[in-house]
């Protein structure tokens, strides 16, 4: 049996009794849905092995292929099963200690990743640089032993939620741009940090800001050297665009469907200038599926960031095409608040900003892959 069928029996098995009422929870602008069910969803899919499958089998996985890695996703997204809480750590953080960690760090560090006890934040993100992830100012100095660390992050996803944040801050005086810089692993729930919640257009607050006045962390919980920090940050996002993508991009197919169907229900179907646009959006999530596979792999490099623009800026279409199929009753909420539509068009605005903004996408495309100057 191949994984991809024995991960669509367990997750047919899995989604029932306990976890029944946990299909379809969470996402992007829904992060608030059943956050303990999915918090012991999590637990519940390590206890499995069904978490941090390319990971090595040292470390609890699975030494999965890519091949296998994205069948897993795509059957994940299928069966309606939970929006992840414990992506940033898997995803992201994970990967870069297996790539740069001690082997005193992954010990720490990966296994309680693996079983979903511990949940993860990204500290890249400042009100002054905002996407220009060179120009951090959050400093950070050696004390007795620690790192303190003073400055402010913000969109800091699920930080109100999270029990470590990796940060990029300055640790070299005088330092500017990508030098000096220092990748630090964060606990959450140490005295001198604070955390904010942004409220979004969505009504909701998954975003966050969060201030460090003072804060500590033990020596050791560096990743590379000090003054190392841009390389390790620059790899942190390479594996931002791995092969989760393609169960993202299930997600996006069925909101699309929805959006068909309601253009149906409504008569928007029978307007050519919206057919077309349905009809364009329909190609074109087809077009981001076949980049996707094409990017898939170590070391992708810069193209990656082609995937990124492409996918947020469709989104945001999308979002448009949500609120015209619906047409004036588009413009008002429910006794129940926001509907799906709705909801899709208000936070699909975001899409374009977090996890690096279009403007600053089409400067790393122009620059690192078409060889433009600055």
């Amino acid at each position: 049996m191949s994984l991809r069928e024995r991960a669509r029996a367990w997750l047919e098995e899995s989604l029932r009794g306990e976890f029944a009422g946990a299909r379809g929870l969470g996402g992007p602008g829904r992060e608030h849905e059943g956050f303990e069910l999915r918090k012991a969803w999590e637990r519940h899919l390590g206890r499995h092995g069904w978490t941090c499958l390319g990971w090595p089998e040292r470390y609890g996985g699975r030494a999965a292929s890519l091949a296998d890695q994205v069948a897993f996703h795509e059957e994940y997204a299928r069966a309606g099963a939970p929006a992840r809480v414990g992506l940033i750590g898997e995803g992201l953080v994970g990967p870069t200690i297996l790539e740069f960690g001690t082997d005193e760090q992954k010990e720490r560090f990966l296994p309680p990743i693996r079983r979903g006890e511990e949940l993860w934040c990204q500290g890249y993100s400042e009100p002054e640089a905002g996407s220009d992830l060179a120009n951090v100012q959050t400093r950070a100095w050696l004390e007795a032993g620690e790192w303190v660390i003073t400055g402010q992050k913000v969109w800091t996803s699920l930080a109100h939620v999270a029990d470590w944040c990796f940060v990029l801050c300055r640790t070299e005086e005088g330092s500017r741009r990508h030098h000096g810089l220092s990748y630090l692993l964060v606990p959450m729930n140490g005295p001198g940090v604070e955390v904010r919640p942004i409220v979004q257009l969505t009504g909701t607050s998954e975003f966050n800001e969060v201030f460090f006045d003072g804060a500590r962390t033990a020596a050791g919980n560096i990743l590379g050297a000090p003054g190392d920090g841009w390389r390790v940050a620059m790899a942190t996002l390479g594996h931002e665009r791995g092969a989760s993508t393609l169960g993202q991009q299930l997600g996006f197919a069925r909101e699309l469907d929805a959006v068909i169907a309601t253009a149906r229900r409504t008569g928007a179907a029978a307007d050519p200038v919206l057919r077309d646009r349905l009809v364009r959006a329909w190609l074109e999530l087809r077009i981001m599926r076949l980049n996707a596979l094409r990017t898939l792999g170590p070391d992708p490099g810069p193209e990656v960031s082609i995937a990124k623009l492409y996918w947020s800026e469709w989104h945001r279409r999308l979002g448009d095409l949500a609120q015209a199929v619906q047409g004036r009753a588009g413009l008002a909420c429910g006794a129940d608040g926001l509907n799906e539509l709705q909801r899709l068009y208000l936070f699909s605005r975001a899409d374009t900003i977090y996890a690096g903004s279009s403007e600053i996408q089409r400067n790393i495309i122009a620059e690192r892959t078409l060889g433009l100057p600055r």
